[in-house]
């Protein structure tokens, strides 16, 4: 199938040799080629530019020509951090929360992570792929063209890989990138098991296991109270340092540990949450920015904050720092049962203060780097991808966050496909 996308009014994050991120104030400089063109050749992006340098057509057999008067094509969104596979809902403790319960209540009452573990371990694997297939393919019809998937529901070693191996499957089967993370340490498991003797069964069985069977690109943690601390996770980081899997990490969700400052000594991909902040954290995510030019990325998760009530990942705070911050769905069955990335766009740009290009580019660029995607989608560029969202007509970028009760995307491309 060959794609000529023309008379496109901004076509934005388009670049001849693309950079791997933006970091800060930059990422504000996401470019936009206002009335463009964009061809597209066996899925990948093969040229483009404006229309009053348009080459014109040689070659019309199999040419599917469309007119995007009006509107804008962008790279589709790359969410880099969900927990998509999932034995069933939470809508009760939905119910326990609107009538008071605290998320960290309902977690020392036995539901939260736990309650999703016992869902999850006594569901077949072939259920458990049906509906992963299914809210993946959801996700991609609401525009995400890369994805990263945690485990973290199995809370025992076969539970973990069984998790792990519907990821692998998912990877196989899908049109669009998938990362695979290991989320070894997410809850301490019921019975006889603490946070330490946990960490310590995960680094001895449950990471040589994921390694050996090749089912596992990165390692993560809930370093949190009540969950794990800055010791496990200094454990957990240090076993992984001569592996082939880095970390991204869960932190700062609820309160300030030291966590971020242990990520940055090992070398940590990302840090995930982040919705409280210290001095100390943002001294430590500034040592990244001369860290091999692979600074740790900051992921933010505005849905998760929307959802629970929470603060907002002060990302301003960070871009004025010059840091990379990324926007991901946290996609799960208790504080984030929403994959979409247009809605976490909206959210960022009118609960985060961010502008309109910011968000885009921490949903697409940058969301592609915090998964080592950078090669191939994020942005437009030739040879990449052409998985890309095409926008309703709209007067400027700003109505996507304007309309937000909206969705503005009206077309979905992935590998030049339409949805």
């Amino acid at each position: 199938m060959r794609r000529l996308l023309k008379n496109i009014k901004g076509l934005v994050g388009a670049y001849e040799a693309p950079p791997s991120w933006l970091g800060g104030l930059a990422m504000g400089d996401f470019p936009v080629i206002e009335n463009a063109w964009l061809a597209i050749e066996e899925g990948r992006i093969a040229a483009f530019g404006t229309m009053d340098s348009f080459p014109g057509i040689v070659d019309w057999s199999g040419l599917e020509i469309e007119d995007c008067d009006g509107r804008y094509v962008l790279p589709a969104w790359c969410d880099s951090h969900t927990h998509l596979v999932y034995a069933a809902d939470r809508g009760g403790e939905f119910l326990d929360r609107l009538q008071g319960k605290s998320y960290q209540e309902i977690a020392e009452n036995g539901g939260g992570i736990l309650n999703s573990a016992r869902a999850l371990r006594a569901m077949p694997e072939s259920d458990l792929m049906a509906d992963a297939v299914k809210r993946l393919s959801l996700a991609m019809d609401q525009g995400t063209g890369a994805i990263e998937i945690k485990s973290g529901y199995g809370l025992t070693v076969e539970g973990e890989l069984k998790m792990l191996r519907i990821i692998q499957a998912l990877k196989k089967e899908s049109p669009i990138p998938i990362k695979s993370t290991l989320l070894a340490c997410h809850a301490v498991p019921e019975g006889d098991w603490n946070a330490s003797t946990w960490t310590d069964a995960a680094i001895k069985e449950l990471i040589p296991a994921a390694i050996e069977q090749g089912l596992a690109d990165y390692v993560d943690a809930f370093c949190e109270t009540g969950y794990f601390s800055v010791e496990d996770l200094n454990k957990l980081l240090g076993a992984i340092q001569n592996s082939p899997l880095k970390a991204k990490v869960h932190v700062n969700q609820f309160s300030t540990l030291g966590g971020v400052a242990a990520c940055v000594e090992h070398g940590a991909l990302s840090v995930d949450h982040l919705e409280e902040l210290s001095d100390e954290d943002m001294a430590a995510l500034g040592t990244t920015l001369e860290r091999n030019k692979q600074p740790v990325f900051s992921v933010a998760l505005p849905g998760c904050s929307h959802f629970l009530g929470i603060p907002f990942t002060p990302v301003r705070r960070l871009m004025d720092a010059g840091l990379p911050v990324a926007l991901a769905s946290d996609h799960n069955p208790g504080s984030a049962p929403s994959g979409n990335m247009t809605l976490v766009v909206q959210l960022a740009i009118i609960k985060m203060g961010m502008l309109p290009l910011e968000a885009i580019a921490a949903a697409t660029i940058n969301g592609a780097a915090a998964m080592e995607l950078s090669h191939e989608v994020g942005v437009i560029a030739p040879g990449w991808r052409a998985n890309l969202l095409i926008t309703k007509p709209l007067n400027g970028l700003e109505q996507i966050g304007y309309r937000f009760g909206e969705n503005p995307v009206e077309k979905v491309l992935i590998n030049g496909e339409q949805r």
